[in-house]
């Protein structure tokens, strides 16, 4: 079987209710990511942003894990630390699943952080700008995401990884964004074989040596049965 890297994007998700950035009708169509989802966006205007969060936390609250993430928290159970799984989503619903190594490639809606002193904690289910940090006193909270334009966390646990890693699986993602849309070439580039599982081919279909193609509810399910018998 050998080690095992899955990358998980909103794909994962969207049968939990969650919608993805390319939803006719979601959430994210309704701001410019410009506005809610840069640096930029959050010094002009934070109560926008903060706002902007709230209502995705408390759409997650809302959400229930799907059997696509019960099926990867019982190949946890089975492979233990042989599974590396990394995801872009910020929802928590692969913890609340039943994984327990999860990598938050772009951070988490449940947790606050300081811009001025990097310090973490639990965040509240609404959060404004004139919060504290409870550690350093300075009105400096925002939501724990990354940003577009910001640096995703833990690149080089993820890449070293990779490295490592003898096959390569990415479930729900586009291949669009970068750099999680170069982990597929990266882990080619380290002989691993790689696999797709998406709703339909995504941007990096070519580079995948295979692809399952379903609801992620029924293929990751399936595959998994398949990995662990």
């Amino acid at each position: 079987m050998g080690k095992i890297v899955i990358l998980t994007g909103a794909g994962i998700s969207a049968e939990s209710g969650l919608g993805t950035f390319r939803d006719v009708d979601g959430l994210w169509t309704k701001y410019d990511l410009a506005e809610v989802a840069t640096p930029e966006g959050f010094a002009r205007n934070p109560r926008l942003v903060q706002d902007f969060y709230n209502a995705r936390r408390r759409n997650a609250a809302e959400a229930e894990p799907n059997a696509a993430h019960a099926a990867l928290a019982r190949l946890e159970s089975a492979i233990g630390d042989d599974l590396f799984l990394v995801t872009q989503n910020i929802d928590g619903l692969h913890e609340r699943a039943g994984s327990r190594r999860v990598i938050h490639m772009h951070g988490a809606l449940d947790t606050a952080l300081c811009a001025a002193c990097g310090h973490r904690w639990p965040a509240p289910a609404e959060m404004r700008p004139e919060d504290t940090c409870p550690d350093c006193s300075r009105p400096a909270t925002r939501p724990d995401v990354v940003w577009f334009g910001e640096m995703p966390y833990r690149m080089d646990e993820i890449y070293d990884a990779i490295a490592a890693a003898d096959l390569f699986v990415a479930i729900g993602t586009s291949g669009e964004v970068y750099p999680a849309a170069g982990f597929v070439g990266e882990a080619r580039s380290q002989g691993a074989e790689t696999l797709e599982i998406n709703l339909e081919p995504g941007a990096a279909r070519g580079l995948f040596d295979r692809v399952i193609a379903g609801p992620a509810t029924r293929a990751v399910p399936d595959w998994v049965a398949e990995v662990i018998g």
